[in-house]
């Protein structure tokens, strides 16, 4: 694990005594913890003095009375992925993610359960689900969002048009509030704070008529709920207040019966006021889902039908004919423009992976038509609803609006519900952007309003809109508002600024404090214009990468946040860590901080987030960008010469033909030892032999050139190919061959740089590739495709080539060339058909293939030889030079077992002792032979053996 950054000193180190002479459990004032906490998924940013872990509710209520004592305020966070702002706050910030994630009791009879407030509602799903049971508000991030945040915004997700809110499926809650008092809500006034039945009885007038009739009402307190005629429901009242009442310890709630079968229809509209005059009138079929959205925020439509807006309607049944039976007859009654109707859960599952992320894909404006990057984009006006009948003309005058202050953005949502998502391009930096994001969120909140609606419909007020409650509710029922929250909480400790006496819409700005100049940076940073903040601004929080699972079979981010559980190995935390080096507040050291080091250290560069992430974040690229600064003019760490520096090494070796001297070398322990502790190794890691003959050599001495007179084809021989595993090699060029392909290497001395790119020493990888352009220049002149077998090499040439040389058209010219082996044999010889194999396959698709490259092709041949089955997702976990250096040991080999290696002793279980364990990357193959002792195979040493047999 990293150590963590020091702590601050002067009052905050007697809040932070008393905090842990308080709480059992953990306490941090660190500078990490603080910078990691200064976000969520809002425009705002606040630097907390503490984070506390309580380990119950005990700790709960001991931090509050440190706090209370010293008027320090509080704010209660679960995964961190509010929009509004409410999860951000200037004093503690008590983390309930890390011990408070039990679920106590499961009552199917009763069909309830009781939870801890960091729970994450995809584990509780997971509870319920063997029973037939659910928990039916399911928020987009649902794979990391906590019970507890839910009830503080009353979120709803996707499902409400059959399940409702939050607040409508919450039993009973244990809050404490302000006061240190301890509450038990229900469905009565038992537990309420005094005077706060006094209060609505004395406002019962204004509490009838003061509310909008809406089912996305999500704004203000919900105090309509505690109405005589509708039975005090204290419970209902308390979701949505956004940590301001109280603190939830504890919560009742309610499951419902899970759809044995689900099918999801896909309505296709002309444009988006057809969907959404559409969403409506498909309410009585009792869909389970009305969501909308349209092309403007689609990124390719694959799987849908034609049209220029989209309903995804989903149903439910006890079998999955009659779940496709009711989704035929809502198609029947949409009157849409085309339609397609989809039970295949995977295929559902990547449908509805379009519009989860759509919170995060909504950020970033489309590439403009000249081919400059797009506008950044913003919540800020992310989530009003107002009712369905009401929607299609309100999007028309939003889209107006929108157009009269030139902004864009991208609605979409929950059309069934009349509640609208949207990120809008506001400029968040300079003083004018700032001042027109006011104004359109002022002329906006009278536009809801005046079609009857609610400002927040889903993520609550916070403080992006708590400012603008009067416009809804009036002056006179915000009072009301802040007269209940005084009586919860009189001194006003819990959540300030937010809800109720807030902080101004455009206080606190996130983007404030960062430089307004560009950053001098090694990389180019081509979607960001160039901009290091602009790419670390990519992230908007919603966390996708703090999930305990991959989102699907294929996901790879993020690992290391998967095996340690921490904030600041996510990648979103890593980007919050530099966020904070950029802005110098907090981690005040810059490029030399310890504190984002550490954090990066664990970052496997596995490129995962850079396709996985909905904004796509690329921490190996920041990563190689913060170790070539933190480095500049000072001794680096051992591995990074040792393995840094591997092309170098292993050119000398070939040059002097010493490989069986080196080999028997590391074959005696002291010696071995002392070597890898010389060079950065762990102990517990085999140095991988060096091959006796290079495939360089092999090509030399033993190829004979092939009859093939098809078309050229450069095979690259990356370092790894040439100088570890030459058999790759020589079975690519057998195959390829085989195939009528006019095989071809390079001249001497080309090297993608992947190694010097990995661990940061960005010049050297320069003036490597400088070399390489030089020397490949007249094959790429001509044409000729370049096939790289190892992947991250592959991925290296396309995307750090072109990032580091940019400027060089040679670069993107080379970088256009490069293909896979499945892609070069794809395209060159299109015709050929391979050796049937005929076996199934388990093992790993190379986690910088999945990221860069994509592997639809290797699929595709593998179809074809009769290799069946699946690759698994995820990192091997050596990651290059990660998995070797001192000190990664664990971490690599829990990433293993994470996917790769149970993947293979599943196959051995399952009597599948025939199935070839393909693994095209070289770390992907030594991880497999030096933790479980299995060959993993190229594809292309496969298919060269089974020509063999042929």
């Amino acid at each position: 694990m990293s150590k963590r950054g020091s702590e601050p000193g002067g009052e905050l180190q007697g809040l932070g005594r008393d905090l842990r002479a308080a709480v059992r459990g953990d306490v941090d004032l660190s500078v990490t913890a603080r910078a990691l906490h200064t976000m969520d998924a809002s425009n705002y940013r606040r630097v907390p003095a503490a984070v506390v872990a309580p380990r119950d509710a005990d700790d709960v209520a001991a931090a509050l009375a440190v706090c209370r004592e010293r008027h320090v305020p509080v704010v209660a966070r679960g995964a961190g992925t509010s929009i509004a702002g409410q999860a951000t706050g200037a004093g503690v910030v008590l983390d309930f993610t890390r011990h408070l994630r039990r679920i106590t009791a499961l009552d199917p009879e009763a069909r309830t359960a009781v939870v801890q407030p960091g729970v994450v509602l995809d584990d509780l799903r997971a509870a319920a689900a063997p029973h037939g049971l659910t928990f039916g508000p399911d928020p987009s991030t649902h794979n990391r969002c906590t019970l507890g945040g839910m009830v503080g915004n009353n979120s709803c997700g996707s499902h409400s048009v059959a399940y409702g809110t939050t607040a409508d499926n919450v039993h009973e809650l244990s809050v404490i509030d302000g006061r240190g008092g301890t509450h038990r809500l229900g469905q009565d006034w038992r537990g309420a704070p005094e005077g706060l039945r006094a209060l609505v009885e004395s406002r019962l007038e204004l509490l009838r008529t003061g509310y909008p009739d809406l089912p996305r009402r999500i704004s203000g307190y919900a105090l309509d709920a505690l109405l005589p005629e509708r039975g005090p429901d204290l419970a209902r009242a308390f979701c949505g207040s956004e940590g301001t009442l109280g603190v939830l310890t504890e919560a009742t709630v309610r499951l419902v019966d899970a759809p044995r079968a689900r099918a999801l229809a896909v309505l296709g509209y002309a444009d988006e006021s057809a969907a959404a005059e559409a969403a409506p009138g498909l309410l009585p079929y009792g869909p389970l889902t009305v969501e909308g959205m349209a092309a403007d925020l689609v990124r390719g439509a694959e799987g849908l039908p034609r049209g220029g807006a989209w309903l995804f309607v989903e149903t439910g049944g006890a079998s999955p004919a009659e779940a496709r039976a009711r989704a035929g007859d809502l198609v029947r009654a949409a009157d849409a423009l085309d339609a397609v109707v989809v039970d295949d859960p995977a295929r559902q599952r990547a449908l509805w992976r379009v519009r989860e992320d759509a919170s995060g894909t909504a950020t970033r404006m489309p590439d403009e038509a000249d081919g400059s990057p797009g506008g950044e984009a913003w919540p800020g006006w992310e989530d009003c609803a107002v009712p369905p009948a009401r929607l299609a003309p309100y999007l028309r005058d939003f889209r107006a609006l929108l157009a009269d202050h030139g902004l864009r953005g991208t609605p979409y949502g929950h059309f069934g519900d009349g509640c609208v998502h949207v990120r809008v391009d506001f400029d968040l930096i300079s003083r004018d952007g700032v001042a027109r994001f006011r104004r359109f969120s002022e002329e906006v909140a009278d536009l809801v309003v005046a079609h009857g609606g609610s400002l927040s419909g889903e993520h609550g007020d916070g403080q992006a809109r708590a400012e603008l409650l009067p416009k809804m509710y009036g002056r006179e029922l915000v009072g009301v508002f802040e007269r209940v929250k005084d009586l919860w909480d009189p001194a006003g400790l819990l959540n300030p600024g937010m809800l109720v006496r807030p902080a101004p819409l455009d206080a606190d700005l996130r983007f404030a404090p960062l430089p307004r100049e560009p950053v001098d940076v090694a990389f180019g940073y081509p979607h960001d214009g160039g901009d290091f903040s602009a790419a670390v601004r990519r992230c908007v929080g919603v966390a996708k990468c703090r999930t305990a699972a991959p989102g699907s079979p294929t996901d790879v981010m993020c690992p290391s946040f998967r095996v340690t559980g921490e904030e600041e190995h996510s990648t979103r935390g890593r980007a919050h860590l530099l966020h904070e080096m950029l802005a110098g507040e907090v981690v005040t050291d810059g490029w030399r901080s310890t504190e984002v080091r550490d954090a990066l250290d664990l970052c496997l560069s596995c490129k995962g987030c850079r396709s996985d992430c909905p904004v796509g974040v690329d921490m190996a690229t920041y990563k190689a960008e913060f170790l070539h600064h933190h480095y500049a003019g000072r001794r680096r760490p051992a591995a990074h010469y040792s393995m840094g520096w591997l092309p170098r090494w292993l050119r000398a070796v070939a040059v002097t033909r010493t490989a069986p001297l080196v080999n028997a070398l590391a074959r005696v322990r002291p010696l071995a030892a002392l070597g890898k502790r010389l060079g950065g190794i762990d102990a517990r890691r085999a140095v991988p032999e060096v091959a006796p003959r290079t495939f360089r050599r092999w090509w030399r001495t033993r190829h004979r050139a092939g009859t093939a007179a098809g078309p050229r084809a450069v095979l690259w021989p990356d370092t790894f190919t040439d100088h570890l595993s030459p058999e790759v090699g020589e079975a690519a060029v057998r195959v390829m061959e085989a195939a009528g392909i006019a095989v071809e290497l390079p001249p001497p001395g080309v090297c993608c740089g992947l190694t010097y790119v990995s661990t940061g020493q960005l010049d050297r990888a320069r003036a490597v590739l400088r070399g390489t352009l030089e020397r490949m220049a007249p094959l790429v002149d001509a044409g000729v495709p370049v096939v790289v077998l190892e992947p991250s090499c592959a991925a290296a040439l396309r995307s750090d080539l072109t990032e580091l040389l940019g400027d060089d058209p040679r670069a993107h010219r080379l970088a256009a060339a490069v293909r896979t082996f499945a892609q070069a044999v794809e395209e060159l010889a299109p015709a050929w058909q391979p050796p049937r194999v005929d076996r199934p396959v388990t093992g790993q698709t190379h986690c910088h293939q999945h990221a860069v490259l994509g592997d639809a092709a290797e699929r595709r041949l593998r179809a074809k030889a009769g290799l069946t089955g699946e690759l698994t997702g995820g990192c091997c976990g050596l990651a290059g030079n990660f998995g070797f250096e001192r000190g990664h040991h664990e971490v690599s080999v829990a990433c293993a077992e994470e996917q790769l290696l149970p993947a293979v002793r599943e196959a051995r279980r399952e009597g599948r002792g025939e199935a070839v364990v393909l693994a095209d990357g070289f770390s992907c193959r030594t991880q497999l032979d030096q933790l479980a002792g299995v060959r993993g195979r190229h594809l292309a040493e496969v298919l060269a053996e089974a020509l063999g047999k042929a």
